[in-house]
Parts: structure tokens; C-alpha cells; sequence
């Protein structure tokens, strides 16, 4: 029998293996709806970000309801009104006497869908003054669900401008240390050892200090970028640079040197691409460490501020044992952080056992 395998390139084999993996292909249809909801998150949240209420406190989801009287109908939830108890504890009662319906591309508060087309339209809604919490309201009433949707805006793409941006001066430097050896090589790789020898965690906290008090969220946040960046590139360099030692040398690259290429094209075109394997798979598993950055940042209040939502800063309403036992569905933010890395690092693992040269032919 012919082997057809070596009509296909490496690459087409390891995305073979990778689609023959269910577990990793479930982890990319779970990032993909969580990174498609974060694009299209005012569409897709029943409220705004900001959408205060403050007479519903911690209010629990509000089931939604398909049946009345034991007959299908349309979905719909009940009116909620606040009250204490007898031991002054705040209670959600339902008042079976007032429904509203769940409206499918119902109108709300205005927005531009894309930062282009203007309009009101959301996925799903009440009519006011009904409110619907899918996954309960935090301490001013505002809904999770659309909070988790916007904070997934803000923690996801930290993760990757953040790894795009440290993972091109890693390859840069990494390539230019090992293409040229000598002094260069000696002078970057002390620099990134200065970078690495410092806890992550405690240099991080010492370059928010130094940005000013003054930024406001979305300056925070590009600031947060550029810091995650410059803490996140050194380790990779370091591994480039042993690569391209050993690919400075191959035939190819010396035959593009004596026909007068340039340097930096040299390293670009004929060197870099040839760690491409191990970049796929790093990357991949260095965006989590940007996720959580961002969150723990964002949990000790030098992240994104509110009314802004990320996933960090909506655990901050989850420091108290009490907040947790009164509310435990304030710690949705949580399990995203917890799914969203558990499935990077799947495919990370996944894509390295798919590009490992010693799996050809298996």
C-alpha cells in the first residue's frame, strides 16, 4: 500500500493529528463562543456593562419559564420584589401575578454594533420594568451576564495582543542572539536574564506602580498590555536563540549569505520560520499567563477599574467568605478564568504532541 502521508507537508499532518483529538477540538469550539461573544457582546448581553439597579442587590438568576398552567408557552419570567425576612435577611419574592415575556432581538439601550452601525437591538430582553438575570445580578444590581460578556472583551484580548506583541520581540531577539553569536549574543542573553531572574508576579506589581494614577481604564489597559509584554518575551528569547544557533549553520542559510541577502531577511525568511513548531504551541501556552495577570491585577484593584468589567475586577466582589456563601454566583467570572485557561493549555499540549518531529509517521 502507498503511504500518501509524504504527499503532505508536516504541518498538514499535525493538523490532522490535532482534528483527530476530540478533547482539543471541544477547547477550540469553547474559545471560539467565548472569543465570537466577546466580539459581539452588546448584541448578545441583555444590558449594558454599566446598567445599575440598585434595588436588586444580589439577585439570584431568574429562572425563565416555558410552561404555564402545564402548557408550553413562550418563555417568560416572573416579577421579583425585595423583602426581609424576620431575621432582617434580604429575600427575592416571586410575584406570580406579573410575567414578562423574553423578547428575541428585543430593544434596549442603544449602541454601535462593530464601533459602526448604530442601533438598539439585543438578543434577548424583558420589557421594563421586568429584569432578567440568567446568571444573578452583583452588589449594584447589575446583570453577570452581560458583565462576564464585556469582562471577556478585556481579559481575552489582553491574552493575545499581549503574547503577539512579547512573542515578535522574543523571536526577533532570539533570532538576532543566535544568527549572530559573539558579543551580541552575550549582551541579549544577559539582558533577558536581568528580566527573568525577577519573580513574575512582584515585577509586575513594581511596573503598574510606576504607571500613573491618573490613566483611566483604557489607558490601564494598553498599559497592562505593554507591561505583560515586556515580562512575557525573555523566556522565549532564550529558547529561540538555542534553535537558531544550530539553523544558522544549515545549507540554506549559508547559500542565502553568499548570495548577499541581507541580515534581517536571513533570520525572518530562513531562520524563524523553522521554529514556527515550538512557537505555535508556546504560544499557546503563555496566553493563560497573560489571562491571569490581567485578573490578578484587576482582583487588588491596580487592573481595570469599574464601571469597566473584566473578569478580574468582578471577582473582587468574591474576597468575602460572606459575599460567597450570601451570593456564590458572583463567582462566574472565576470558572471562565478557569475554563478559558484549562482549554489553552489543552491545545498547547495537544499542538505540541501534533508538531514533535519524533510523532511523524505514528
Amino acid at each position: 500500500m502507498i503511504n500518501n502521508n509524504r504527499h503532505h507537508s508536516q504541518f498538514q499532518l499535525a493538523l490532522q493529528r490535532f482534528r483527530g483529538n476530540k478533547t482539543a477540538m471541544a477547547c477550540v469550539f469553547i474559545l471560539g463562543f467565548l472569543y465570537f461573544s466577546a466580539v459581539f457582546a452588546e448584541f448578545l448581553s441583555p444590558y449594558s456593562y454599566k446598567d445599575e439597579q440598585r434595588q436588586y442587590s444580589y439577585c439570584p438568576p431568574t429562572p425563565v419559564h416555558f410552561f404555564d398552567q402545564g402548557r408550553l408557552t413562550w418563555p417568560y419570567v416572573y416579577g421579583l420584589q425585595l423583602s426581609f425576612n424576620e431575621f432582617y435577611k434580604r429575600e427575592y419574592v416571586t410575584d406570580v401575578n406579573t410575567k414578562y415575556r423574553v423578547k428575541l432581538f428585543a430593544s434596549g439601550e442603544s449602541y454601535k454594533l462593530l464601533g459602526l452601525i448604530p442601533t438598539r437591538v439585543h438578543l434577548l430582553g424583558v420589557e421594563s420594568p421586568g429584569r432578567i438575570y440568567l446568571l444573578g445580578a452583583d452588589s449594584r444590581g447589575r446583570d453577570i451576564f452581560s458583565r462576564l460578556i464585556f469582562g471577556g472583551r478585556v481579559s481575552l484580548s489582553i491574552g493575545l495582543i499581549g503574547v503577539l506583541i512579547s512573542f515578535t520581540i522574543g523571536l526577533l531577539i532570539g533570532g538576532a542572539a543566535g544568527y549572530y553569536g559573539g558579543r551580541v549574543d552575550n549582551y541579549l542573553m544577559r539582558l533577558c536574564e536581568m528580566v527573568i531572574m525577577f519573580p513574575g508576579f512582584y515585577l509586575l506589581l513594581a511596573l503598574r506602580s510606576a504607571v500613573p494614577d491618573d490613566f483611566n481604564s483604557v489607558q490601564v489597559y494598553f498599559a497592562i498590555i505593554l507591561i505583560l509584554s515586556f515580562i512575557g518575551w525573555a523566556s522565549l528569547a532564550r529558547i529561540i536563540r538555542g534553535m537558531c544557533l544550530s539553523l544558522r549553520e544549515r545549507e540554506y542559510v549559508l547559500a542565502a549569505k553568499s548570495l548577499g541577502v541581507n541580515d534581517f531577511h536571513i533570520i525572518t525568511q530562513h531562520i524563524l520560520p523553522h521554529t514556527l513548531s515550538y512557537s505555535i504551541f508556546a504560544v499557546m501556552l503563555s496566553i493563560p499567563g497573560y489571562i491571569l495577570g490581567e485578573s490578578a491585577l484587576s482582583l487588588i484593584g491596580l487592573g481595570i477599574q469599574d464601571p469597566f468589567a473584566s473578569w478580574g475586577n468582578m471577582l473582587s466582589d468574591a474576597m468575602s467568605i460572606v459575599r460567597i456563601k450570601f451570593a456564590p454566583w458572583i463567582l462566574w467570572p472565576a470558572f471562565f478564568i478557569f475554563l478559558t485557561v484549562i482549554c489553552f493549555n489543552i491545545i498547547g499540549n495537544v499542538l505540541r504532541d501534533c508538531l514533535d518531529p519524533n510523532l511523524k509517521g505514528n
